[in-house]
C-alpha cells in the first residue's frame, strides 16, 4: 500500500549540477500534431456511417472534437499541478475505479452494445470505466511501488486479479490484457525478484489463452487469425477487409478522402479499424511515418521517466509510456494480423471519448514530470 510521500529528493549524478528541464516541447508538439491528425482521420473514416445513422456527416467529428478540446484543457490544467499530488490520490482513484467497474452491471446505469456492458450512461454522454481504470492502475501502482517494501507479490496478484476479472466480465479481453501487461511492467521495473517473472508470465499466457478460447466469438477470432480464408463472408470478413484496405494503399496510398473501405465495407472503420482506412489512403510510406510518430512519443515519455526527480515520478511516467506502447502495439498488431483481432482503439486516433480523455490526463501528468525533470551537467 502507498505510504506518505516525503519531500522530493532531486537526483544528482556523477557530482553534476541538476537543472530543471522545463516542459518537453518535442513531446508536446508531437502530441498535438498526432491528436489533430486523429481528428482528421475520424472525420474521414466516419463521414459515411455518420450520414447513414444520424443524417449528419459531422456527427462523430463533432463529438470527437468536443472530447479532444476537453482533453487538452484537462491536460493543460494537470500539467500545471505537481505530479506528487497524485500520490495522495492513489487509493481514492482506485476505489472510484472499482465502483465504476461494478456500476456497468447495474441495470439503468450500465449501457450495453454488441453483447458487451462496458459503458455508464451520464445522460449527456457515456463513460467507459475501463479506460480510466488504466490511469488509476498506473497511479496506484506507481505510488505503491515507489516504496521499496517486500512481500507484495500476493497483494499485487490479488489486486490485478480483481481488476482483470471485472474487465473480463464486461467482456473486454483486449483491455484486460493491456491492464495486465502494464501492471507486470511496473511490477518488474520496481526491482521485483526475477523468479516472480518466471512464475507470472506462463500463468498469464495460459490465462489469456483459456479466456480466448472459452467464448465462441473469441474462438472464432483465433480461428480467423490462424486461417483468414476459413469463413470469408463470416468470421473472417473483418480481417479480410482490413488487409484489403491496407493492401490497396500500396506505397503511397490512393489519396486522402478516397478510401473505398469506409463505404460500409469495413466494420468499425472509425474506431478500432481506423488504421486500415489510414493505410489505404496514405499507403505504406505514410503509415510508417505515423508509426514513427508513435515511437517518438513513447521514446520521449521514457526519456522523461529516466530524468524524473524521484522514484514515484520515474515509475509514473514509465506507466503512462507502457500504456501508450502496449495499446498501440496491440491495435497495430491486430491490423496486420500479427495477433488475433481485438477491440482495442488506436491511441489518439480512433474515435472514442473515454480513451482520449484518459490518455490526455495521463499525458498531462507526464508533462508536469518533464517540467521537474533534471538535466545533469558533467
Amino acid at each position: 500500500m502507498p505510504r506518505p510521500l516525503h519531500q522530493k529528493h532531486t537526483r544528482h549524478e556523477s557530482g553534476g549540477q541538476a537543472k530543471p528541464k522545463g516542459v518537453d516541447k518535442p513531446f508536446l508538439f508531437a502530441l498535438v500534431g498526432l491528436s489533430l491528425f486523429g481528428l482528421l482521420s475520424v472525420f474521414n473514416a466516419s463521414v459515411v456511417s455518420a450520414f447513414r445513422d444520424f443524417g449528419n456527416e459531422y456527427h462523430f467529428i463533432q463529438n470527437q472534437a468536443t472530447f479532444l478540446f476537453t482533453g487538452f484543457v484537462l491536460c493543460f490544467i494537470i500539467s500545471r499541478i505537481d505530479y506528487r499530488k497524485w500520490y495522495g490520490l492513489a487509493i481514492p482513484l482506485l476505489f472510484v475505479t472499482l465502483v465504476l467497474l461494478l456500476a456497468v452491471f447495474i441495470p439503468g446505469i450500465g449501457v450495453g452494445a454488441l453483447g458487451a456492458k462496458r459503458w455508464i450512461n451520464l445522460g449527456f454522454t457515456t463513460l467507459q470505466p475501463t479506460e480510466f481504470a488504466k490511469l488509476a492502475l498506473v497511479v496506484y501502482l506507481s505510488a505503491w511501488f515507489s516504496n521499496r517494501e517486500r512481500s507484495r507479490f500476493l497483494p499485487f496478484l490479488t489486486l490485478l486479479g480483481i481488476l482483470v476479472g471485472l474487465v473480463t466480465l464486461q467482456p473486454d479481453l483486449g483491455t484486460a490484457v493491456i491492464i495486465t501487461i502494464i501492471a507486470l511492467v511496473l511490477y518488474f521495473i520496481s526491482n521485483a525478484p526475477l523468479v516472480h517473472f518466471g512464475l507470472l508470465v506462463p500463468v498469464v499466457a495460459a490465462g489469456v489463452g483459456i479466456l480466448a478460447l472459452a467464448a465462441p466469438y473469441r474462438f472464432a477470432r483465433v480461428t480467423t487469425f490462424l486461417n483468414p480464408n476459413s469463413d470469408p463472408l463470416g468470421s473472417s470478413y473483418h480481417v479480410r477487409q482490413i488487409l484489403l484496405g491496407l493492401g490497396s494503399g500500396g506505397w503511397f496510398g490512393i489519396g486522402l478522402g478516397k478510401s473505398r473501405q469506409k463505404y460500409e465495407y469495413l466494420p468499425e472503420a472509425n474506431t478500432d479499424s481506423i488504421f486500415a482506412i489510414i493505410g489505404e489512403e496514405i499507403g505504406f510510406v505514410g503509415a510508417v511515418v505515423l508509426i514513427s510518430v508513435f515511437i517518438f512519443l513513447i521514446y520521449r515519455i521514457f526519456a522523461i521517466s529516466r530524468r524524473a526527480p524521484d522514484r514515484f515520478g520515474q515509475i509514473l511516467a514509465c506507466g503512462v509510456g507502457s500504456w501508450l506502447a502496449v495499446q498501440t502495439l496491440i491495435n497495430l498488431g491486430s491490423m496486420v494480423s500479427l495477433i488475433p483481432l481485438t477491440g482495442v482503439p488506436l491511441p489518439l486516433i480512433s474515435n472514442g471519448g473515454s480513451n482520449l480523455l484518459a490518455l490526455l490526463i495521463g499525458f498531462g501528468i507526464v508533462l508536469n514530470i518533464s517540467k521537474q525533470a533534471v538535466k545533469t551537467k558533467r
